[in-house]
């Protein structure tokens, strides 16, 4: 599995050695580079030595931290995709796993090759930053100054500035201001963003909507853009210019 000639590259931070080796090896099978980590050391210094991690498969449960904390301090520099890997299911864990930004969740005991399948998806879904020239945008949305490039996916803000998404964030983002105007349900979004399976539940849209709001909202407690509809879901609701190739 390789982008743009380079290989992926994947963190397995797992301090179950068994598990690590079964996701490191079924990774491997898909040409997937595996970087095996027992603890959160060495996943810390396994980035700082690290040209690139293209994402993290990260055990809540580690030794030495809180598999939150780890996450937190992650996304805090980084939008690389995290895939939560962890026997701990609850409702309350999940909703904490996608407030720090977990892209997604999977409950032990898995399925080894599900999980290679969820890997595959947040890749294809996710592009990193390039070189730091680029044309404009060719495809995508204006809205308040922000540009949401779909090409490349990612968004900018008002003043060129980049704001890191992760690919759940985009998504949605993307379905919203694609549908603007329109009051879109949080079974309609969790449709139109293909996070049906069964581990996700309504409450993944409102905590995504919040994490959306937080970044590109001037007054996230009193929203402008992204608008609650009680009792029917949500709306985008600011002039969207469409962005086309000339």
């Amino acid at each position: 599995m390789t982008l743009s000639g380079q290989k992926v590259r994947v963190a397995v931070v797992d301090d179950d050695t068994s598990v690590r080796e079964v996701v490191c090896d079924v990774l491997a099978s898909e040409g997937i580079e595996a970087l095996a980590c027992a603890s959160a050391a060495d996943y810390l210094g396994l980035a700082e030595r690290s040209e690139s991690i293209d994402l993290v498969i990260l055990d809540l449960q580690l030794p030495d931290r809180d598999g939150f904390s780890l996450a937190a301090s992650i996304r805090a520099s980084s939008a690389v995709p995290i895939i939560m890997l962890t026997g701990r299911g609850g409702e309350l864990d999940r909703i904490l796993g996608l407030e720090i930004g977990a892209d997604d969740y999977v409950v032990k005991p898995f399925n080894a090759r599900e999980l290679l399948a969820r890997v595959k998806a947040v890749r294809r879904r996710y592009i990193q930053g390039g070189a730091s020239f680029e044309p404009p945008p060719r495809n995508g949305y204006r809205f308040l100054g922000h540009v949401l490039d779909t090409d490349r996916r990612r968004l900018t803000g008002p003043g060129g500035e980049p704001i890191p998404l992760t690919v759940a964030e985009f998504d949605l983002l993307h379905a919203l201001v694609e549908r603007q105007g329109r009051v879109l349900s949080r079974d309609q979004l969790l449709e139109i963003t293909h996070r049906t399976t069964d581990d996700i539940f309504d409450r993944t849209i409102d905590v995504l909507i919040l994490r959306l709001r937080r970044k590109i909202e001037p007054n996230p407690t009193n929203p402008l853009l992204i608008k609650t509809e009680r009792g029917h879901g949500y709306v985008f609701d600011v002039r969207v210019e469409k962005l086309s190739p000339h």
